[in-house]
């Protein structure tokens, strides 16, 4: 054997030993990174910020030029007054209720669905998927008429569960879910847990709900947002006696001089949930994807 054939092996070993220590080398952002993650960050936060200064001011200070750019004195006195006037109380609980159930069900029957269309073969499974995203195409104006008039069929005009059952399963929640089971479910996983004798009940909660969780969340946070910030079919189905947190808050602008300060306090009352949602739960979400992306 050669000087040449001996020095070859020795040089791939070395090779793959680099490529092993890069790959384990965590890598550093640069001060570039730094400085377009924080103009990023204040331009989010920009108009949350604005809201919580215009809410802790006086109307008329609000219509003064230059406009204030610090917090004033009348915050908590501008949240009460919109707490009151809007009867935040019942619409909070009401949202809760609406926004909490159309997240689990949504989130359940699209992971569902989702794994029915990525991994299980049935006859005119590509017609019915086709039909399904074909229905994010229309305009949600064009049924809010019809169904209108079947909730008035159904005697539940001026009820939550005339706002929940509409969105218990979205089209977009059905295909996200099965994009992500189509990659992240081995199908040899499933075929697997059916040699070992588990029914089809055993196979969703013991393999396709612990494969789908990272993407379970992310769409239980997105669906969680939608359903508490809609507006226009609860406008339309729900009074001010019984109203979402964004029905309420539309009569804080009726009069004939609105108070644009309490307008602002009861806006920042509508978006606090949010926010602590996602302080309490947004761990566990990045975890997830996180989670997702390495087992990808």
């Amino acid at each position: 054997m050669t000087t040449t054939e001996l020095t070859l092996p020795r040089e791939a070993g070395r090779r793959r030993g680099r490529g092993r220590m890069g790959a384990g080398k965590q890598l550093h952002a640069g001060p570039l990174t730094y400085v377009v993650l924080t103009v990023f960050a204040l331009v989010s936060l920009a108009p949350l910020v604005w809201t919580a200064v215009a809410a802790s001011r006086t109307d008329r200070r609000l219509a003064q030029t230059p406009p204030p750019l610090w917090f004033g004195g009348n915050l908590f006195k501008n949240l009460q007054a919109a707490w009151d006037q809007a009867g935040l109380g019942t619409a909070m609980l009401n949202s809760v209720i609406v926004a909490g159930t159309i997240t689990v069900s949504t989130v359940l029957f699209s992971t569902l669905a989702g794994f029915a269309f990525a991994k299980l073969r049935f006859r005119f499974s590509g017609v019915l998927l086709l039909l399904t995203i074909g229905t994010m195409m229309i305009p949600p104006q064009l049924a809010v008429v019809p169904l209108y008039l079947w909730m008035s069929d159904l005697g539940w005009s001026n009820q939550l569960q005339t706002v929940i059952l509409p969105s218990l399963v979205t089209a977009f929640g059905t295909f996200f879910m099965r994009q992500y089971l189509v990659q992240a479910l081995p199908t040899e996983l499933i075929e697997a847990a059916r040699v070992d004798g588990a029914s089809s009940l055993r196979i969703v909660w013991h393999v396709v709900f612990p494969a789908a969780r990272p993407a379970m969340a992310v769409l239980g946070l997105l669906t969680f947002v939608f359903a508490w910030n809609d507006f226009l079919w609860p406008i339309i189905a729900l009074t001010q006696q019984n109203p979402t947190v964004q029905v309420a808050l539309n009569s804080l602008g009726t009069g004939y001089v609105p108070d644009q300060a309490v307008i602002m306090a009861g806006a920042l009352l509508g978006t606090l949930p949010l926010l602590v949602a996602f302080l309490l739960f947004g761990k566990q979400i990045v975890g997830g994807i996180m989670q997702g992306a390495i087992k990808g």
